[in-house]
């Protein structure tokens, strides 16, 4: 009963610890002053945002989710800072979660979120009001669900609801914080008087890899050098289903290439009729925390300075094209095992009939599958085949190509080619851990370090020092 009577206080004092925090770094103290770790006397971090002196009791008391916490609204604030500023792969900001948000909706509404960030005011209000609403139901349904499955499990919706306004753990969050933090140092990195970010960004284009790549000693996946292809329909006549590809070898748009084919371990792992299924290795790199050092002196970035996260395998589904639809296996990073596996795929259907009930899951298994669906296939307990030499490919390939650029996924291809039986098939620089396992205090300690970084160019970049602020630089 005494629960019960609490719960609207903890969640109302919740609810205003997300709106002060967001405030802060938006509009107040810790937008206009530099972001020092609470260990520093100077530091203007507030004491809500700051873990308390005795013994945590749980996780929402711990050290690691404050510091999760203050990321997670930090970048969210800044958000709305990049809103109109130039992204590394778009004209601004603003145009590249319009297109990431277009086939992205919470599970069982259908809507795509990009509806929501049209301008800052829309996205303002998706933030301070949708969201502190959508992880109240979140947090309803994980206790409910827990009542009624008799699974045993005890879930707080007080302490839930801490975690998804927060510090959420979803992939979905992951991936916005892992794009914030690109978009944020992309941005504050370009060189005065230039729109251009730091080099590793060139990366972004397939193109640009495969060429850099090639001429760097990387493995990429192999492309043809023939100057254009002629795709014909086997049945259409009068000049129709005729297709045209000039090749990007010679100026064109089109990287043309043979299919790979999976390799044996891969395969045994899959159904019949599966898409080449890739591994998604997480690495990042300390050498982006100061990019001038990085690209000017050969001591300025060493291998040594890049760290492989997380890996996932995804185990592309029968009949599909690609893994992007897929079973997420983790792989436990030090050994190589397959662990649980689980999907996203609900946070891809859209359309109206997504509200109507048993349409749409609010919540995948949570890394309970073992197995292929497609065919029952075991694959929890396998051992991917020498974890250790994938995870030294992408540290040096993150080295060699793209030392200055934070966090990169990496997709890994275990293919048929003798030849070549591990390369790289692209990069992807606003990545995404499709809720892989990942040693959280490395990945927050980096970002902390990170976020100190990039609000000292921000303020350098804003021309505010000591409270004097000189005109800023026309946004586009």
């Amino acid at each position: 009963m005494g629960q019960a009577v609490s719960l609207p206080f903890k969640l109302a004092n919740t609810t205003l610890t997300f709106y002060r925090g967001f405030f802060h770094y938006l509009l107040g103290t810790g937008c206009h002053s530099p972001y020092l770790p609470p260990s520093d006397p100077s530091s203007t971090i507030p004491s809500y945002l700051r873990p308390h002196q005795h013994t945590p009791s749980t996780y929402t008391s711990t050290p690691i989710f404050h510091r999760h916490a203050r990321m997670h609204l930090y970048t969210l604030a800044s958000a709305f800072y990049l809103y109109h500023k130039p992204h590394y792969r778009k004209p601004s900001y603003r145009r590249d979660i319009l297109d990431n948000f277009s086939n992205v909706a919470i599970p069982g509404t259908g809507i795509p979120l990009s509806y929501f960030v049209w301008n800052r005011f829309s996205a303002l209000t998706l933030v301070c009001v949708g969201y502190p609403a959508i992880s109240l139901a979140a947090s309803v349904h994980k206790w409910m669900k827990g009542l009624l499955t008799f699974s045993g499990e005890r879930h707080s919706i007080s302490e839930e609801y801490k975690v998804r306004l927060l510090a959420p753990d979803d992939w979905f969050s992951y991936w916005r914080l892992n794009c914030r933090i690109a978009g944020l140092h992309a941005y504050l990195n370009m060189e005065e008087g230039s729109l251009a970010p730091p080099k590793g960004y060139e990366m972004d284009n397939k193109w640009t890899f495969l060429e850099v790549g090639k001429e760097r000693n990387v493995p990429i996946s192999p492309y043809l050098t023939t100057p254009a292809i002629v795709v014909k329909h086997r049945n259409e006549e009068g000049g129709m289903g005729i297709h045209f590809y000039k090749n990007a070898t010679e100026g064109g748009d089109w990287i043309i290439q043979e299919r790979i084919e999976n390799g044996e371990w891969v395969q045994n792992h899959l159904p019949e009729g599966a898409p080449l299924s890739t591994f998604r290795v997480i690495t990042q790199s300390r050498g982006a925390l100061d990019v001038k050092k990085t690209n000017e002196s050969s001591e300025g970035c060493r291998v040594e300075d890049i760290t492989a996260l997380s890996c996932v395998f995804r185990a592309g589904r029968k009949g599909a094209e690609t893994d992007h639809d897929s079973i997420l296996f983790d792989v436990d990073p030090s050994t190589g095992k397959v662990l649980g596996g689980t999907t996203n795929a609900h946070w891809y259907r859209l359309g109206l009939s997504q509200l109507l009930p048993g349409r749409c899951p609010w919540r995948s298994k949570d890394h309970a599958i073992t197995h292929h669906p497609d065919g029952n296939i075991p694959v929890s307990g396998s051992v991917v085949p020498d974890i250790k030499g994938m995870l030294k490919l992408v540290e040096e390939s993150h080295w060699k190509l793209c030392p200055d650029v934070p966090l990169v996924g990496w997709d890994v291809v275990l293919s048929k080619d003798e030849n070549l039986p591990v390369c790289l098939l692209e990069v992807n620089l606003s990545c995404n851990f499709f809720r892989g396992s990942f040693d959280k205090e490395v990945y927050l300690g980096f970002l902390e370090d990170m976020v100190g970084v990039l609000q000292g160019l921000r303020l350098g970049k804003d021309g505010k020092v000591k409270g004097k602020v000189v005109k800023k630089e026309k946004e586009v």
